[in-house]
């Protein structure tokens, strides 16, 4: 039997890879629709056990963002992918460069392993979020602009976001335990002690601010 015979052409003479996208674009309109329209009887539907709800908020530099994650998404996926906030970083993607460091809580945390769905219901703050207004930074962005702590940057949010954890919890760090503060952020270029020469210049700032 011939192929023709077995798959038909779609009736009025539309073709077979128009046919098969707009089944998906009608797949893709219901999910979107049970998701509008949860709360009604008619679409109402029992989650399986186990089951993770996908459509989610976040409390993200201080706003309530909605978003839709899957149940293995990271953080970083989410921040970069879905709320366009792309001040974090992807370097290693496996827990070691630390360029993916935002705070939760307060508290560093690698966002290429941190799932989104484990930190529901806490305070994450990215880069985006630090300064205060638009014409004014926040004390360890100015340090790290008054020092030339970078060459490249690429790990620059990383590393500032690991700073302004340090310098909350300890606002007059010896230079020796602002290193172990930033053990965990590796800078390509091996600007270290410009990074370090940063991270001290941040601390007198954010002790004169206080």
């Amino acid at each position: 039997m011939h192929d023709a015979e077995i798959i038909e052409a779609p009736p009025g003479g539309v073709s077979r890879r128009t046919f098969i996208k707009g089944v998906i674009a009608a797949g893709a309109a219901v999910s979107t629709s049970a998701y509008l329209f949860r709360g009604s009887q008619a679409l109402a539907v029992p989650s399986a056990q186990g089951a993770v709800e996908r459509l989610i908020t976040l409390n993200v530099n201080g706003q309530q963002r909605r978003v839709d994650v899957l149940p293995h998404e990271t953080l970083a996926m989410t921040l970069r992918y879905k709320l366009g906030l792309t001040g974090t970083k992807l370097g290693c993607d496996r827990a070691e460069c630390g360029c993916c460091t935002v705070l939760v809580d307060g508290i560093t945390r690698y966002s290429c392993s941190t799932l989104t769905h484990s930190v529901r219901g806490r305070a994450i703050t990215t880069i985006e979020g630090l300064a205060p207004s638009d014409t004014q930074l926040h004390p360890v962005q100015q340090a790290v602009v008054d020092e030339g702590g970078f060459q490249c940057a690429f790990c620059a949010p990383g590393f500032i976001m690991s700073m302004v954890a340090l310098t909350e919890a300890n606002p007059s760090p010896t230079r020796e335990e602002a290193a172990h503060a930033l053990s965990g952020n590796l800078c390509r270029c091996g600007d270290y002690n410009k990074i370090l020469n940063s991270a001290m210049r941040a601390a007198e700032y954010v002790r004169r601010r206080a």
